[in-house]
Parts: C-alpha cells; structure tokens; sequence
C-alpha cells in the first residue's frame, strides 16, 4: 500500500528520511501524482500553476547526500509551493497574466536562495490574484476553487498557495500579503498564514516589492510548527530590499523556540470586536456563522490559560482606516524595479504593460484595478496621518489594558462566489480586515478555529507590536494545540466519484 503523506509536517518528513522509512523521492513522487489527482482533475482545483521540471532529480541527489550521512540543512527533504510572483530560477514568473507569460527571470528571489541553502526542494509556483493582487483570477489560469467548496473562491492574492497547502499538494508555502493576501486565502482554505512585520523578510527579486513597504512574503503551512520553521530560514537582511534595514537587529532569539503549549499562560489577549473588514455585513448570515467560529476560539484560548480583555476598543479605528490611499508612483515604481532588473523582461513599465496588444486579454478584475487612478499626494498624506494616529491608538490601547496581543475574527465572512468575483458585482477582499498591513510594521497571524455550520472555515487572527513576531508565533502555537480547529477538507471522495 502507497504510504499517505497528508498532513505530515516537516518534522514528521524528516524523521522519515533519516529512518530510512521512505525517501525525499517518494515524497516528491507522491505530491506530484496528488497534483496531477486533484489539481490537475477531479475537483481541478486550478492552484498549481507550473512544476520545477528538476525537482525529481534534485529530489534524488538530496537521498544521495542523506544516504551518505553528509550534512544537510534545516529544511531538507521539503516540498515547497511559493506564489508566481516570487522568482525561482527553474520556472518562469508569470504572475498569472498574459502579460507575463513569457517571463522566466531564470533567477532566485532572496527567500527562495535561503530555502535551497536549508535543502528545501522548490516544487512548483502557485496561482495568484493576477499581477499579485484581489481574489485569485487571471488571465493565463482562470480561477482557482475553495477546497472546501469548490463554487468559491479560495481567496487571494496567495489563493493559489491557500488552496494547494490545504488539499496537501506539497509540505509547506509562501505567500506574499500587501493587503490581505495571505491571511484571507489562508483562512478560507483553513491553514496557518502569517504576515511579518515589515522589513523582516525580503522581497528581493519578488514582483512588487520595493520601493512599496507594506507588503510582505510569509509563510502558509497547516501547522504553526512550520510556520515558525519557514520563517527561521526566509527572515533576514537583503540589500536588494531596502526595507530588510528595517528588521535588523528587531528579532531575539528563533521562531522554533517559541513553540510551547503552554505559551498563553497569564498572557493578556484583548478581544476586538469591531466589524472592520472591507465591505463587512454585520447583519448578513454568514457574518453571524462566523462571529460563532469566533466564540469557539475565545473559548479555546480560556482554556488555553489566556486572560481575555472582552471586548476592547481602538479609538477611530473605523474611521482611520478608511483612509487608505496607495502611494502616488510606487505601483508603477515596483513594476519599474522588478523589470528593470530582468536579463530580458516583457515590459520596462506599468504604463507599456497597458499600452500593449496583449492587455486587451487580462482579466476583467486587473483592467478594473488597474483603471483606477493613482492616489493624489494630499489622499497620501492624508493616509500617512491616519496610520499615525491609527498606530497610537493601537499601542495605547495595549498598554491602558495591559495586553501582550489583540484577537480579531481572521475573516468576518465565509468565502465568497466565484461568480460573483469574475462577473458584477465583482466581489473581492469581503470581510478582509487590514490594520497590519495598513500600519505596515505590526505582525498578524491567522490560525483555523474550526468550521461553520455551513461548512466553510473561519479563523482567529492575533495581532501584535511592531516586531513582536516570536511572541505570535508562541500564542498561535499555544492556541492551535487546544482549538485543534483545522478540519482537512475531503478531495479524494471527489477525485474518486470524478474518476
């Protein structure tokens, strides 16, 4: 009988190798068949969008090297899936447009470099918000499905990794979140997703990354443990990511080290109860069904030892962060940047990009993205007050109370049609919260607290101080062990009826 790596962590891989009980090779073999099963057929989840088509022989060199007891890295033998946006040398970055269909960097992002120097094994690239933003169309791929229900939207941008991670077609993923676009794939495909705080991990070689700040690449696993294994290896100081300045020096000690069960004993949690997210409904059903996940996962963390703060608020926090506004020129700056550094990229700028024959073809959902008008300066400046104010709010609010973290509903609605996102009213970010991102330094991290009565996941997101990411790891490990709330969504009774 086949062995069944599902579910297996890291560590449970790894054990494997060294035992002999199976090799890296059989791991790879086994994603790719379960790729070619339920991405590729049966309930075509659409997630994967190409396969490093090396990956079996390094798989087998990597046995080679465990066989022969040479040393190897803390990620050996691992399986990763990372967003088409992030460069990796053997596969091209196509952010799933027309736009870049023939883009092939043939380099390695900063992030991917530090996996492969940890003998991680680069499988495949993931489907995205094309161009890196919204829910997970594009033009080169079409739309990627729930793994729960597969009429919905896995979220996005990093939907594609969302969906992958959850239905086991590789060990871990990365994502990469300006918005919400690792959390809310995350938590609507019921895995682990966290955001950093800004400048600790590079975007180095990533489409969109500097001179923009406030997006971030981050780890989306099934479990906390290796979340906090894929962050030990990707955190680091990149001079190509002028924003990395921003982290050095900022971390004590390692993520691996936080993971202890007891990790929310007597620690002070604030619950934040204020509908905040993009669009939110507060009266709609599914609001509600969510708000009941929430419940559930307050209660976990009661249990877990933590003294819950309920509810709290953050003055003007509605207000402040309607605000919002990007910057005036780094959009078409980052797409400057990233191209600028390309041996042979299909554009210089945005605007050639839209000026090309082949715009005509890109999704209705980037065109509409894309058409809306820079910020003007005053819009900007007027974001810049608010974060500020926003920031201070926040870590008063911490302080007045005593709070090591804050807890809010990860996503305020169950995931959304796909119908409804790629034709009017274009439905994208529903539910979405964002004052991570829009603050740009503080950490979140979402973990699954279990079910709806419809089916459909919902999570608990902790929010915390600039650069306290270790201490989120540690509460989110602590509350993972006593909600247990990841229920893995069940594929291969389709894949079998579609057979």
């Amino acid at each position: 009988m086949e062995k069944d790596f599902s579910e297996m962590t890291i560590a449970q891989l790894q054990a494997g190798y060294r035992s002999g009980a199976w090799r890296v090779a059989d791991v790879v073999d086994w994603y790719l068949a379960r790729i070619a099963r339920l991405d590729r057929s049966g309930p075509t989840l659409n997630s994967v969008i190409s396969i490093n088509e090396r990956i079996r022989d390094q798989a087998r060199a990597l046995d080679r090297r465990i066989a022969a007891n040479a040393p190897v890295g803390p990620l050996f033998g691992v399986p990763v899936l990372v967003k088409d946006q992030i460069d990796v040398s053997e596969m091209p970055t196509t952010c799933g447009s027309v736009l870049f269909r023939d883009n092939w960097p043939k380099r390695d992002a900063f992030v991917v470099a530090r996996l492969r120097a940890a003998d991680a094994l680069l499988l495949g690239k993931t489907t995205l918000g094309e161009m890196g933003a919204g829910d997970t169309h594009g033009s080169l791929f079409g739309s990627t499905r729930n793994v729960y229900d597969f009429e919905r939207t896995a979220g996005g941008s990093s939907g594609g990794t969302g969906a992958a991670i959850s239905a086991n077609l590789a060990a871990v993923g990365l994502g990469q979140e300006g918005y919400a676009s690792i959390r809310r794939p995350s938590t609507w495909n019921g895995i682990v997703g966290m955001r950093p705080s800004g400048g600790l991990v590079s975007r180095g070689n990533v489409y969109d990354g500097w001179p923009s700040t406030l997006g971030s690449v981050g780890p989306m696993t099934r479990t906390v443990e290796d979340s906090a294994r894929l962050l030990d290896a990707i955190v680091g100081y990149d001079p190509a990511d002028p924003s990395t300045a921003h982290g050095v020096g900022r971390l004590r000690g390692r993520f691996s080290d936080a993971l202890d069960p007891n990790g929310l004993a007597g620690v002070r949690i604030g619950v934040l109860r204020t509908p905040f997210g993009t669009d939110t409904a507060p009266d709609a059903a599914d609001f509600g069904r969510v708000e009941a996940v929430f419940e559930r996962g307050l209660a976990a963390l009661k249990l877990a030892g933590a003294e819950l703060v309920d509810p709290i608020e953050i003055p003007d926090l509605v207000d402040l962060v309607a605000r919002r506004a990007s910057h005036p020129t780094h959009g078409a700056d980052a797409f400057a940047h990233y191209a600028a550094n390309l041996p042979d990229a299909p554009f210089a700028t945005k605007q050639a990009a839209m000026e090309s024959a082949a715009y005509k073809d890109v999704s209705t959902n980037m065109k509409r993205r894309w058409a809306r008008a820079d910020a003007m300066p005053a819009a900007y400046a007027r974001y810049l007050e608010a974060r500020d104010i926003l920031k201070t709010n926040l870590l008063k609010t911490m302080a007045d109370h005593g709070l090591d973290a804050i807890v809010h509903k990860a996503i305020e609605h169950e995931p959304t049609l796909i119908r409804d996102g790629v034709n009017p009213p274009y439905v994208d970010h529903k539910g979405a919260p964002h004052i991570n991102t829009f603050l740009g330094d503080v950490p979140s991290i979402v973990v699954p607290a279990g079910l709806t009565s419809a089916g459909l996941p919902a999570g608990i997101c902790f929010l915390g101080r600039p650069y306290d990411d270790i201490n989120m790891v540690r509460y989110a490990f602590a509350f993972e062990q006593k909600a247990q709330g990841r229920q893995v969504p069940m594929l291969e009774e389709t894949a079998k009826v579609d057979a």
